[in-house]
């Protein structure tokens, strides 16, 4: 019985979305005879809710899941001095918070945004990371090679609905913060400039900018140990940086 016990469990553990009615109905497939109330009680004894609403994975729970595995990304439009419209295309990580900007163009063809599914690969791939898959939205700026190029490296591309931009939040959490922390404050010339000052935001988004979302620690960067000696609090020493002439500040401590 103990046996069969490990291996409801591990259905229930491996198969979330899966009620008891279907794990009974699994254990029946794999020759192993036990009745579905026995399922239900093994169920109910790990604290695991049992019943098939239990299996209605919700959006929040795939993001929860998948974190390890999961990118999402999307175009950010601004405008430069002289009127013309730039657009962004970036990638971030969702267990991370790492954001990559892919690059800004006046015209995002799709040989523009295919080669830059293309750079993004060749980035993940140097940088080991393994992604499963891609969330983004129906925009018609993404063309059907954008996607071939990311299926090829074995990341599922997952569409958000329609006028939902809460199932792709983070990556419009950062999106947000681009605009309030860098953007809104800062006149841009032309594409050059632009790019200039997206890369200073980057490193200073995945090096120095505290995130609430992974503990307040920084997407390239775990927290410090803290300070307990109560002598070092009282001279602390911490110096400001500031980059783009002060539209970010970095602090640290003195050397």
């Amino acid at each position: 019985m103990r046996s069969i016990r490990l291996l409801v469990l591990r259905l229930a553990r491996e198969n979330s979305h899966w009620g008891y009615r279907r794990i009974h109905g699994e254990l029946l497939v794999l020759g192993v005879t036990v009745a579905a109330s026995t399922v239900w009680e093994i169920l109910r004894e790990a604290g695991i809710d049992p019943a098939h609403e239990r299996a209605s994975s919700t959006w929040a729970d795939f993001l929860r899941s998948q974190a390890d595995a999961l990118l999402a990304c999307d175009f950010l439009e601004t405008v430069t001095l002289s009127g013309a419209r730039l657009y962004v295309l970036a990638v971030i990580e969702h267990a991370s918070r790492r954001i990559r900007v892919l690059g800004a163009t006046a015209d995002p063809t799709a040989t523009w945004v295919a080669q830059a599914a293309k750079n993004l690969v060749m980035d993940l791939e140097d940088a080991s990371i393994r992604a499963r898959f891609l969330i983004r939205d129906r925009d018609g700026k993404f063309p059907a090679l954008f996607d071939a190029v990311l299926n090829d490296a074995g990341i599922e591309i997952v569409l958000s609905g329609v006028r939902m931009p809460r199932m792709n939040s983070i990556m419009e959490r950062w999106v947000q913060a681009c605009r309030r922390e860098l953007l809104d404050r800062t006149l841009i010339w032309n594409q050059r400039h632009l790019l200039h000052a997206l890369r200073e935001f980057e490193d200073f988004y995945n090096s120095h900018r505290p995130h609430q979302g992974i503990a307040n620690a920084r997407p390239l960067h775990p927290l410090p140990t803290p300070i307990t000696d109560p002598e070092q609090i009282t001279h602390l020493d911490i110096r400001r940086h500031q980059r783009l002439g002060g539209i970010l500040n970095e602090y640290q401590h003195a050397a």
